[in-house]
This record gives C-alpha cells, structure tokens and sequence, in this order.
C-alpha cells in the first residue's frame, strides 16, 4: 500500500452542511507526531457513536467552578471543549456542601503560623502557599472579607509576613452545586492521593444538570469521596457523553485539578478512542487525516455540523482494523477537541459510527449483512464508542502515567458479529 496517508481537507471558503460528530478530548500533537500511521490494518477493539442528544460534553471549569464560555475555552484548552451544551443545562448554586445524603454548610478552621523560610511573603501569596485545598482568588476574597486573619486583624493581601506570625482562616465554606451524594458503584481504574481516573459506564450522565438530577458521576463522586464536597464538580477535569463509555479523569485536592486543566490546555492530557464504523478498509485510509471546522447546527441546536464558520477540528485515525468487508473498527486520536467531533467527522466522510442515531441513518446499513448482523446494527442501543486510553502527567511527581479500559462487553458482542465468518485475505 502507499505510505503516503491521505489528508481530507475541507476549503474554508467552501460551504460545508453534512452533520458530523466526534468525542471530545484531542490528543497532543508530539504523540501524534509519534503514532505510527502505516498502511497495514492493525487489530483494535473500538466502540460505536450514538448519541440522540449531546448529553456530557467534555469541558473544562474555571477556579470559581463555573463552565467556561467557549471564547475563555480557546484560551484555556482546544481539546477540552463544553461548547454550548450547557445552553441546554441547569446552573446550580454555589451555597452548600453536601455531605452524608444532605445540603449542609461546612466550616473551615485552620490556623497557621510563620516560618523563617516564609517571612517576606505577602499574606495572600504564603495563603495559596499554605492553605492548598482553596485557589488564590478565594484566599484573597476571604482576607478583604475579614475570613482569613493576620495576628488577629483584617489586613491588605499585599502586606509581608515575618517570623511567628499567624494566619487563620476561619469561614463556612460555600459549596459547588446542592448535588447529593449517591451510593452509586463506580470502577476506578487509577487513584492516589491526588489523582483518580473513572471508567465511565454507558449511560451514566457526567454531572447534575437540566433533566438528570440524580444518578450522575458527581453524585457518586460526592459519596464515595465526600472530602472532594469542595471542589468543582467534584474535581472533574472534563467529561463525556451519556452513551459514551470511558476513562474521566478527576483531581482529587484543588491543586492537582487546576494542574490537570492546565494541561489540557497545553496537550499534555491525551486520549484515544475506538469506534466501530461502516466503511470499508480502503476507503477509511484514504481520510487517515481529517480536517474540517465544525460548529453548532443553525436549526437543529442540539446537533453539530461541518460549516464554514466553525472552529478548526482535526481528526487522526489511527488504525483502521476491518470486521467484514464493509464495516471496521477504528482508533481514533483527536488534535482538537470540538463537539462529538469523532462523529461528525466520521459522518461527514460517509462512514458514521453504528448506533448513531444522530448522525448515522441509514447509512449505518451495509450490503452484504446476514441477518444477524442486520438485526445487531439495529439493535444496537447507542453509538459504539469508547474513550479507551487516557495520559497525563501527574500533577505532584510529574510522572507519565497512562491507564486504559478495555472495550465494554456490549461493543465486543457487536465486533464479534460483524466479524462472524469474516476471512481477510
């Protein structure tokens, strides 16, 4: 086969209106630089997209906890995008904590006294030093509000500390979200004391919002960890759709969560994905590399679509691994990370994800299906798709750390019946 991948690049100036969609999360340029894209079909297990609403977009949050508009997510991160879902969702307050199966206030006591090697320091710069659990602009709210004292006494933030001299931080800590906390069975897959990834199982919203109260990560977050009460949708770094399987990953103290986000803006957080998609082998090599701006559907707001005016969104696929003759799984990696990127993208191209209901159709079908593979794509319940690797470097040792997450039980049954009989020659 030729070398050469093939890049499928839509003019900017050229109308652009078939739907497509992706998952989230773009992979750093060095490590796509490093995958090695041959033409030989490579054997991976890969998830489908479908999706009737775009339910848990991955999206960063800012110090205060709240979503970042998407003009403040250019800056933070490309590849960790809310976009305007949350047009769709409920904001919730940021009054109580909620701990043991209630909404109650929690109090912060701690005191702290000056050291020789901290003497010097203005008061707000040694607070975000010493009281790690909170960012600086809260530390530097509660010193102008009177919370957080100097030797007893309300002082300006950028007054210097000597030897022996105290700060005390005494206040009623004003929680997130009334989000209750649920016994709800999560798997973890990596944790320590700073950090914790989740396999996400499908069907299962990210965070509390318009129409999902209850039942959500966040909720089972809060009862398994209720220290994390104080943190911005329980220390979330970013998510991913309902009907999404996949790895999330979770700061576990303030610090470590605003490391990560940063690193989403810096690429240093990748992920990759496996779908299972209809398109042949040789087809699906000639778009190894897939360029093409998306943006939000003009009528339909819940959908996007590739558009002249949208953002860039750039998709790798990484291996392509034939079921049949018309059908493949597929490792995907993404560059940028735009609304259900993977799926539009894939749609765009002509080879949506089965189970797609959004943006497959009836293209989702096939010639040369036996009937159980007719019925199997059909039945299918969601869109195929899995968030199976995910890297980052860990906010306190700066190691590399890299889990993965096998393919869900019901993405292996659909490969296996596509697969049934099939003899690549």
């Amino acid at each position: 086969m030729n070398n050469d991948a093939m890049t499928t690049n839509f003019p900017k100036n050229q109308p652009l209106d078939t739907d497509l969609s992706t998952e989230e999360l773009p992979m750093p340029n060095e490590l796509l630089k490093n995958n090695v894209l041959s033409d030989d079909v490579l054997n991976d297990n890969q998830a489908l997209n479908k999706d009737e609403t775009p339910d848990d977009n991955q999206g960063a949050l800012d110090e205060q906890g709240r979503d970042v508009s998407d003009d403040e997510l250019d800056e933070l991160a490309d590849d960790d995008i809310i976009d305007d879902e949350d047009e769709y969702e409920d904001e919730h307050s940021d009054n109580a904590a909620s701990i043991a199966g209630q909404a109650v206030p929690v109090n912060i006591d701690i005191t702290h006294t000056v050291i020789e090697d901290e003497a010097g320091l203005r008061i707000d710069k040694l607070a975000s030093k010493v009281f790690t659990d909170f960012s600086r602009a809260q530390l530097q709210g509660w010193i102008t509000d009177g919370s957080l004292l100097y030797n007893g006494t309300v002082q300006k933030p950028k007054i210097r500390v000597k030897a022996g001299d105290i700060l005390h931080l005494s206040t009623t800590l004003q929680q997130h979200s009334e989000d209750q906390p649920e016994n709800i069975a999560i798997e973890v897959v990596y944790e320590d004391e700073d950090v914790l990834v989740i396999n996400k199982p499908v069907g299962m919203v990210v965070h509390p919002g318009a129409g999902n109260q209850t039942g959500t990560l966040v909720n089972a977050l809060l009862y398994h960890y209720p220290q994390q009460h104080h943190l911005p949708r329980a220390g979330l770094v970013h998510r991913i759709d309902k009907d999404t399987s996949g790895l999330l990953l979770i700061g576990k103290t303030k610090p470590a969560q605003m490391a990560l986000m940063e690193q989403l803006k810096d690429k240093s957080v990748y992920r990759h994905y496996q779908c299972v998609v209809a398109g042949d082998a040789a087809s699906l090599l000639r778009h190894r590399r897939i360029d093409a701006p998306i943006g939000r559907h003009r009528n339909q707001r819940t959908k996007m679509t590739v558009m002249t005016a949208g953002r860039e969104a750039i998709t790798h696929l990484l291996n392509v691994t034939p079921l049949n003759d018309n059908y493949c799984l597929l490792d995907v990696g993404l560059e940028t990370g735009r609304t259900h990127q993977i799926r539009v993208h894939l749609s765009h191209i002509t080879y949506p994800i089965v189970g797609d209901r959004v943006y497959g159709g009836r293209r989702q079908l096939r010639a040369g299906l036996t009937e159980a593979q007719r019925q199997a794509i059909n039945s299918f319940p969601r869109q195929a798709l899995h968030a199976y690797e995910l890297g980052f470097v860990h906010p306190t040792t700066g190691e590399d750390i890299e889990v993965t997450a096998p393919i869900p039980e019901d993405m292996q049954q659909l490969i296996a019946v596509l697969s049934d009989g099939y003899d690549e020659e």
